[in-house]
């Protein structure tokens, strides 16, 4: 009897054992839980990258690796602030180089070889693409938007698939994408436009040219280099195809970034009034528009020659013009 007892007594104290076990487990594990769930959220509020905007932070090219990566993100950075400048140096000949590029560079549309913020800043491009073009009406790879600027903006020729150039293009722009998540939402792009743009009017227009942009582009609108002041029309120019050749991306352009020094200053009016003068002179023509916007959204603001014309001759539908695409 008295050894059933113990018996008894002795199971009943190791099960109460186990069950303050089980519950000190429970708590631990409770109270483990909720800290490492206060430690994501003390973490979470504090990334820029989840909750706050994007840090616009490039690598330097100071940081550049050595050895073949870091030769090719040099010739890159050299391709992208000196485009016409590097291919016509060594092309066969002066001819030879004037086929393969105009007298522009990228950095005559994205200073600083891409890297300044707030000029159409070329930084995280490898994280946007591949994406849908509509003017192309496909799916467009980092190499064939680059080959896209060459035919119009450059109103050159394309790179070949196997190009050295063209892979040390995209070397360079990898590098300067360092940090930035495929897909992640940066503040700095497509912010070069006037959506709600006033008619312009070419005669004042005129006058702002005269008065504030001869000293860097030339009373010809022929420049004075590719990247202290680009050619604005005529053969070294971009052609009717590129996106300046929209009035009001060229508008939105030139208020976010002229005059050099006073930035932000012009008015939606004299923007526009300025656009107009500049794209209504001559330049080249783009051969594919009616290859352009196969799936529709054309928009309706591309100065083509015979807008050009129009502009120049006085009879242009500014209404036409400046009206919204249909949906």
């Amino acid at each position: 009897m008295k050894r059933s007892t113990g018996l008894t007594l002795g199971a009943l104290f190791l099960g109460a054992l186990l069950v303050i076990g089980f519950l000190g487990f429970r708590l631990s594990a409770e109270m483990s839980a909720a800290g490492k769930d206060s430690a994501l959220e003390t973490e979470t509020s504090e990334d820029p990258g989840i909750d706050g905007e994007l840090a616009y932070n490039p690598p330097s090219m100071d940081d550049v690796p050595e050895g073949p990566e870091g030769e090719a993100i040099k010739r890159g950075f050299d391709l992208v602030n000196n485009t016409s400048e590097v291919l016509w140096s060594e092309a066969a000949t002066a001819e030879d180089g004037r086929e393969r590029v105009n007298g522009l560079s990228c950095t005559s549309c994205h200073a600083g070889a891409g890297l300044e913020k707030d000029s159409s800043s070329l930084v995280g491009m490898t994280a946007a693409y591949p994406m849908y073009i509509g003017r192309s009406g496909q799916i467009v790879t980092i190499e064939e938007r680059i080959n896209g600027c060459m035919v119009r903006s450059m109103d050159g020729e394309k790179f070949a698939d196997d190009d050295e150039d063209l892979d040390a293009m995209v070397a360079y722009f990898k590098y300067i994408s360092e940090g930035v998540p495929v897909g992640a939402e940066m503040p700095w792009r497509h912010t070069n436009s006037m959506d709600d743009m006033p008619v312009p009017n070419v005669e004042d227009g005129e006058s702002l040219y005269k008065q504030s942009c001869i000293a860097c582009h030339a009373e010809d609108g022929s420049g004075i280099g590719s990247n202290s002041g680009p050619a604005l029309w005529g053969e070294d120019s971009f052609n009717d195809g590129a996106g300046m050749g929209r009035i009001t991306k060229m508008a939105g352009y030139l208020q976010n970034n002229m005059p050099k020094g006073g930035e932000g200053t012009l008015s939606d009016q004299e923007a526009a009034d300025l656009a107009a003068y500049v794209l209504m002179h001559d330049r080249p023509e783009w051969k594919g528009h009616d290859k352009d916007w196969p799936n529709g959204g054309r928009p309706n603001d591309i100065i083509t020659k015979e807008r050009r014309e129009q502009i120049q001759n006085g009879t242009i539908d500014w209404e036409e013009v400046l009206k919204p695409v249909e949906k």
